[in-house]
């Protein structure tokens, strides 16, 4: 979803002005006239900053910033007044306020204060959510979860947390089962224990009996100190035991003594100990074919396979993969330091018509790359290349000395070189050179005729980003669905 900046002040043409620059920059804009409309606004969600001029009649900018930071204390709100007294600025950071300028400000500063509103807020949720993933306390309201298939997923996972019902969840690698797992544990009575992860696959096979139920110091070589194993490190919470279907078979049996008794046996152990365990596994197999080819113990997987909920495939929740290329983009623009607006329209359609093999996994990790990749403020397909084919291109620096000897002869009064130039004027009929922006609304407009409105190929030859591209043919008004109706 697009960014939406709202902007709260009493003057109209202050409110036009500010709404023209945010909306050049692919912000979506929104404006309130009063302190009231505005905390009305902000008690419904989607806005993401807020610009908020302190000089208000009725509620002014101080008491709103206040009043915001009660309703909405993580929203970034930028504070703006037509004076700027240190007193005013002081006040105004103390309140809550994430920057302050003073009117009139340039564009830049307007939209580089706005970027790095984004940024604090991105690094600032981020460093919760990391901070709620090591509390064990994500859980459904933090999954992306808008698809049918995703929203009973949620349905069941919150019915299954009510009791401590073994649960089997079964799903393709990546499409995020221990995601699953620790919602449920932090929606269960178990939410202040802990949350221990073990991925049964990983474990060298010689291993896995002292990993699961610990071992005491001298019971093999290398054992030199006692080890209580990951069934006494959750007593109290939840054991997720990932990729259960690798487990050997012997160990099979040993776990489910351990299930059944509700007590274990460490290597080297004189006695057995009691715990006090909720069991969540997953896999990516077909348990059921595995008991019929004696792979895995018929009886485990009655015990296991009690409360089953399977996570659909990335293929078949589409509509899911633009919130969660959001998400990702947000992700990593707190971990990367960059402020990336969004994904392009046609990205977004790009990344939906693609089947993910690798699921949610490999989604995030190809938004990874393309935010490292991007110089842009949206990401483009050129930044999936090992889905769109596409290579990003660097445009062909201009000859530097042509350009130098044209000064040069402009400089000296010779105008006759601007017809040199080709098909874009850059001198007036009187002889003076033409603004920047009227000379590169002809060029873009030159391109797409020249190439008949494939955008791909005038973002390349022009050597700049689609996204770029189309923010400028939509500022400078031109059209290209007639270029391409006529080519």
């Amino acid at each position: 979803m697009v960014k939406s900046v709202l902007i709260v002040d009493d003057d109209p043409t202050q409110r036009r002005l500010l709404q023209a620059v945010i909306e050049k920059q692919g912000y979506r804009a929104e404006t309130a006239e009063s302190g009231e409309a505005a905390l009305d606004r902000v008690a419904s969600p989607g806005v993401d900053v807020m610009l908020l001029d302190l000089i208000m009649p009725g509620m002014d900018g101080m008491e709103t910033l206040e009043a915001v930071k009660r309703k909405q204390p993580d929203l970034p709100v930028i504070v703006l007044t037509a004076s700027g007294g240190i007193e005013t600025v002081v006040a105004a950071m103390r309140a809550g306020a994430v920057d302050f300028f003073v009117k009139p400000a340039s564009p830049e500063r307007i939209t580089v204060s706005i970027r790095n509103a984004l940024r604090v807020q991105n690094l600032s949720g981020e460093v919760k959510r990391l901070s709620r993933k090591a509390e064990g306390t994500l859980g459904f309201a933090d999954m992306i979860a808008g698809a049918p298939t995703m929203r009973q997923v949620v349905r069941l996972g919150e019915r299954a947390a009510q009791s401590d019902i073994p649960i089997l969840i079964t799903g393709e690698s990546g499409v995020g089962k221990e995601l699953v797992a620790g919602s449920i544990m932090a929606a269960s009575k178990r939410a202040g224990g802990p949350f221990v992860a073990v991925n049964c696959g990983a474990i060298p096979e010689n291993l896995v009996e002292s990993t699961l139920f610990g071992h005491e110091k001298g019971a093999f070589t290398g054992a030199v100190g006692k080890h209580m194993g990951k069934f006494q490190e959750a007593d109290g919470g939840t054991l997720f035991l990932d990729e259960i279907g690798e487990l050997p078979l012997d160990m099979q049996v040993k776990l489910l003594r351990a299930l059944q008794e509700g007590e274990v046996d460490p290597v080297g152990g004189k006695r057995p100990v009691k715990v006090n365990v909720r069991i969540i596994s997953a896999t990516n197999r077909d348990l059921a074919e595995q008991v019929a080819c004696g792979a895995f113990r018929e009886d485990l997987f009655y015990r296991l396979n009690v409360f089953p909920i399977e996570v659909p495939s990335l293929r078949s929740r589409k509509e899911d993969i633009p919130a969660l290329v959001r998400h990702f983009i947000g992700r990593f623009n707190a971990q990367e330091d960059k402020s990336i607006i969004d994904a392009a329209p046609e990205t977004h359609a790009l990344l939906t018509t693609y089947d993910w093999p690798g699921n949610v996994r490999q989604l995030e990790n190809a938004v990874f790359r393309a935010v490292v990749l991007s110089d842009d403020d949206h990401l483009t397909p050129a930044d999936f290349p090992q889905i769109s084919g596409l290579t990003p291109q660097i445009g062909e620096m201009p000859d530097t000395g042509a350009l130098t000897a044209m000064a040069s002869s402009i400089a000296a009064g010779d105008t006759s070189v601007a017809s040199e130039l080709g098909p874009v004027e850059i001198m007036d009929e009187g002889g003076h050179l033409r603004s920047l922006e009227d000379i590169e609304r002809d060029l873009i407009e030159f391109a797409i005729e020249t190439y008949a409105g494939r955008m791909s190929e005038v973002a390349r030859r022009l050597g700049v980003g689609r996204s770029t591209l189309y923010r400028k043919v939509r500022e400078y008004e031109l059209d290209v669905d007639g270029v391409r109706a006529a080519g």
